[in-house]
Formats: structure tokens, sequence, C-alpha cells
């Protein structure tokens, strides 16, 4: 049986995970698996994105938030060699409440691929490097997280530094982080080379909006410069794109109450409207030349449009047309719900403790981990009783044997080897021995007393096998003492293992409620952790049911030994002292006989 387990073990240990084998400084204890994902199972994008700033979106859900520093400025992304380290930006990040948003820079994103890169972190002494300006490429000529606090300008992330002129509306939480809520006062960016428009060159804007209501037609960006104009808006929550007077309207609607992805790309003599990364209307222009500023949520001319009534998210201004491809992205993979970026497994520098199984063990809630303690507890307990019941077992078994080897050679000396002290010590764990002494033990008793031991009657033996009955039920007894504990780490480790998995359930979805992420790879960390419990419970039950029944069978050859010799030596005594018992009752009976028949 200890083979079992040690093969047991070692089959445990093959399905394991195991950890990469390269590491990119030892400064840093800690990384975590991040996949950019773009198959059908992830975000089903088959163009290629290029040079994508990938949102890392970090909750409880996916990360412990141990051993990295409270700001998050040891956090270091590194590609998938393990060498090259790519830019990122910390738009926030709260240890405390354990929610974090980071922008990485990431070269180059293949489409229908998935590739990794690593989150290192883990470093007290590692100073803080994280920079917008770098992470995002130079054709962004502004780009606003609207991070600041109420009353502070929209500050420009890139390096050209487009921050807006005046301060509208209140900081309110955004689809990622922060968000501008406007109240009827437009957001004024200064005109600048760097927002300077040529006519007919190439030109991105996209935001996330949150319509309040679908009333009226509301601008959410106006440009004018002389007649030429530049209108993004909304018709009756219809998005529309006009230039010049000539207008083209959304077939998808935006619906209010709701965060959704807008966006306009020009280039050439084409311009086109996206909703939530798809294309829903086009004008067949060229953009004309602007050198003004620009109003975001408003128009400073006097005219028959609204000012915008909602919430604005992540605003980018780009000097070339993005893909389409990378719109799509950024719609999909900046909501709650992204599939674009999945995240896998936490590995510590030693590897000691951590891959796939250590992630799962830090992302187990603290319920969970009390019923997993018990649960240890009854294995450690059923694997003991296991161990030391089937080495008693054996003992029993080969002093049996011995046993039966040396009785073999009584014959018709029963009594031949009761004062044997070597046999004794040999036979020590043999119930065979010992029922074979107590059988000896009550003929002795008898002949001290005074009873002719020659000749046995049936009721001497029938007390003789009753006596043999007896220790033979504690034999039994003794043999089946602690097989009650396997028998209840079988039957209730399932049971105790799934009630640790109901409120590791019940921790996460409330965990996921309160961060307010619902998205797959939020949920899933924790549901596999609660899963745990319930795995450790079948691994408590499982080896201590074939351990029972092993033993349970082991047991019943004993006893099925230990009546067969019963039995048997009451055969052999009967057969030994009943003969001349019923020669002399025959003689008296012939003799009675004999005086009785008349002369």
């Amino acid at each position: 049986m200890q083979r079992l387990f040690l093969a047991f073990l070692m089959c445990l240990g093959f399905v394991l995970p195991v950890t990469a084998h390269a590491w990119w400084q030892d400064d840093w204890q800690y990384r975590k698996q991040i996949s950019v994902d773009t198959t059908p199972q992830g975000a089903a994008i088959n163009e290629a994105l290029g040079r994508t700033a990938l949102l890392v979106r970090l909750h409880t859900g996916n990360f412990t938030f141990d051993g990295v520093k409270e700001d998050g400025s040891d956090l270091r992304f590194v590609a998938a060699d393990d060498k090259t380290v790519l830019n990122h930006q910390i738009e926030s990040f709260d240890a405390l409440m354990g929610m974090a948003l980071v922008w990485v820079d990431v070269p180059k994103v293949e489409g229908a691929q998935r590739q990794d890169i690593w989150m290192y972190y883990g470093n007290q002494k590692a100073a803080a490097t994280g920079n917008g300006q770098l992470t995002f490429d130079p054709n962004y000529t502004a780009l606003y997280h609207f991070e600041g606090a109420n009353g502070m300008p929209a500050k420009d992330t890139t390096a050209y530094g487009n921050t807006a002129q005046s301060a509208t509306g209140a900081s309110i939480d955004g689809v990622i982080g922060r968000a501008l809520q406007f109240s009827g006062q437009p957001l004024l960016l200064p005109a600048s080379p760097s927002l300077q428009h040529h006519a007919g060159s190439a030109f991105t804007f996209s935001a996330w909006l949150k319509l309040d209501q679908a009333n009226g037609e509301q601008l959410v960006l106006a440009r004018r410069e002389g007649e030429q104009s530049l209108l993004v808006g909304l018709s009756q929550g219809l998005p529309f794109v006009e230039i010049d007077g000539q207008r083209a309207v959304s077939t998808q609607a935006l619906n209010p109450g709701q965060w959704q992805h807008l966006a306009l790309t020009a280039e050439g003599s084409k311009v086109a409207l996206y909703v939530n990364g798809r294309e829903t209307a086009s004008l067949a222009l060229a953009m004309p030349a602007f050198n003004t500023g620009m109003v975001i949520g408003g128009d400073l001319s006097a005219s028959a449009y609204l000012p915008f009534s909602g919430a604005i998210d992540e605003l980018r201004l780009s000097k070339v047309a993005r893909p389409a491809a990378l719109l799509l992205a950024d719609a999909t993979s900046q909501g709650a719900e992204s599939k674009l970026v999945a995240y896998g497994v936490d590995e510590q520098q030693s590897g000691f403790g951590f891959g796939s199984l250590g992630f799962l063990l830090k992302a187990v809630p603290m319920d969970a981990w009390v019923i997993i303690a018990v649960l240890v507890l009854m294995m450690f307990q059923s694997w003991v009783i296991m161990i030391r019941k089937n080495r008693m077992v054996s003992r029993v078994s080969a002093a049996n044997g011995v046993f039966r080897e040396q009785f073999a050679k009584v014959g018709t000396r029963l009594e031949m080897f009761a004062d044997d002290h070597d046999l004794n010590l040999r036979l020590q764990h043999s119930p065979l021995w010992r029922l074979y002494q107590v059988a000896i033990k009550e003929i002795r008793t008898r002949r001290e007393q005074g009873a002719d031991t020659s000749s046995v009657s049936a009721a001497t033996i029938e007390a003789i096998r009753c006596s043999m009955d007896g220790v033979r039920t504690r034999e039994n007894q003794a043999l089946s003492s602690k097989l009650s504990t396997l028998s209840n780490a079988i039957a209730g480790g399932p049971y105790i293992g799934l009630l640790g998995t109901v409120l590791g359930i019940m921790v996460v979805f409330l965990g996921t409620a309160m961060a307010g992420d619902v998205n797959i790879n939020a949920i899933a960390p924790g549901m596999a952790a609660a899963l745990l419990a319930t795995a450790m419970g079948l691994f408590v039950a499982i080896p201590a049911l074939f351990g029972y029944n092993r033993l349970i069978t082991r047991n019943k050859e004993v006893s099925a030994d230990m009546r067969v010799f019963v039995d048997e030596f009451i055969t052999r005594l009967a057969e030994i002292h009943g003969e001349s018992q019923f020669s002399e009752s025959a003689h008296r009976r012939g003799n009675h006989a004999t005086a009785t028949v008349p002369a």
C-alpha cells in the first residue's frame, strides 16, 4: 500500500503545471502571465493590430496584490522572450482596494493568434518607470484618461501637452477609470501645431460615451474655421458626422445609460464612423484644413445644436487613420467584459508554491481555506490509519502463517507448544496463537480442578469453543478498529469540500459585484479556487475508499482463518479426547447389559 501511495503522489506531480524556465531579473520575485488573445476563443480579430496600447485591468479576481508595492511602481512588463521590456503607464493603482489600471505598449499584435507577455513585480527597491508619453505611439496627438479630480483641467497624456483650457463637469466612475460628466459646458482644446490638420490628411477621433438622454441633436466634437466645419454628434441617439454641411448618420444608435465606443476616421476621400468598433456610416469627402482649437461636448458658435448630455471617457485624437481592427480591439478590450486580455498564472522566482496550482491557492478565499484545512487534517488522519492498519494486518498474516506451520506438527499432542517461550515471542502478533493458548488454558484449568482431561465431554468441548469464540470476537474488533474513521472520510470528505466550494463561490460573486466587473476573467480564477475545496474533498475520499476496501478484504481473510482454526482445533480435540470417553461409556453400557441378562 505504501508503494500505491507513492505512485499516486508521483501521478499528482505529473499533472501539476510547470513554470517557465527563464526569468527576466533576479531582483523581481514574482511574475504573472498575461495573454493577448485575438483567436476566435478570445477577441476574434483576424487582422493585425500592429502597435497597441493594451489595457491591463487588475483586480482581486485575477491578482492578489501580494508582494507588489503599494503604488505599483515595481511593475515591469516584459515580452515573451523575457528580455524585451515594454513601456507602460499606470492610470490608477490601489493595492488596498485591490484595483489597478495599467496601459502596456505591445509593439506588435497579430490577428487570430495568442501571444504572451509577463508582468513582473515584487521588488521593493524598484523605482517608478511608467511613462504615458512612451506607452502610446507618437501618432496620438491628444489623449485624455480624465483621471484628475473635480475642477482640474483634462490633462493630455502624450508628449504634445494638449491640456484642456477649461475644467468642466464632474469626475465620475467611467468605463475604464474616471470619466468626465458634461453638464452643458464644453471642454476646450487649444489650437496647437500638433492638432493642426491639413486638407485631406488623416485623422482619428475615438471616445467612450454614456448618453444621459437621446433627445435633440447633441454635439460631441465641433471644429470650425471659416466656412469649413467638422461636427460629430448624436441625433436622437444616432451618431452622425457632418463635414461642411454634408452629413452621414449611423445605422446603430447609442443606448442611454450604457457605455459605448464611438470613433471617427478620415483618410483620403473617405470619412468613416464606427460604433463599438463596427463601421456604421461614411462620407465620400476629404477632411478640410483646420488650424483652430477643438471643442468637446458642445459648440462655441451659436447654433441649433445642443451640448452633449452625458459622460466621456478615454478620449483620443490621432494624426493617422487608425485601422478598423484596432478600433474593434479598443471597443472590445477596454470595457469590463474584455476577451482580448487573459490573465494566467502567478509564479515565484524560486518556483516554490506557485505555478497554476499556486495561482489557485492564492485565489482561495478565507472561508474555503478553513474547509480545506479540515480536509487536510482528515486526509493525513486517514492516510496514517491506512498505513498503520495495513502494517498490522501484514504482521498478523505473517505470524498466522508461521503458526500454521508449527501447528501442523502437533499431531495428537495438542499441548506441544503451549510452553515454548521462543515461539510465543515469534507469534505475539498471531490471533491463531492466542486462540490456541486460550483453548490450552481451558484444558489445563479443568485439569488443575481435578477433572479427567483424557476424556472430554461434549459440554466441555462446547465451553472451550465459546472461550475461543470470545477471543476471536475481540480479535475481529481489534482488526476493525479505526475503520469507522475511514468510512467518515469517504462519506463526509466530498460533502465538506462541497461546502467550501459553495462558500468560496459566494465570496467570488460578492467581490465581483462590489468591483463592478463581471467578465469571465474576473470570475474564473475565484471559481476555480472555490472548486479546489471540492477537489480536496475527493482527494480525501478516493484514497480512503481504496484503502478501506483493501483493509476490509484482508480483515475478512484473517477472520476466516480464525474461524477455520477454531473448527479445526475443536474437531481435533474431539477426536483425541472424545474417543476414550466413548469407549468407557460403551464398556459401561455393555457391563450393565450383561448383569441384567437372566442366567
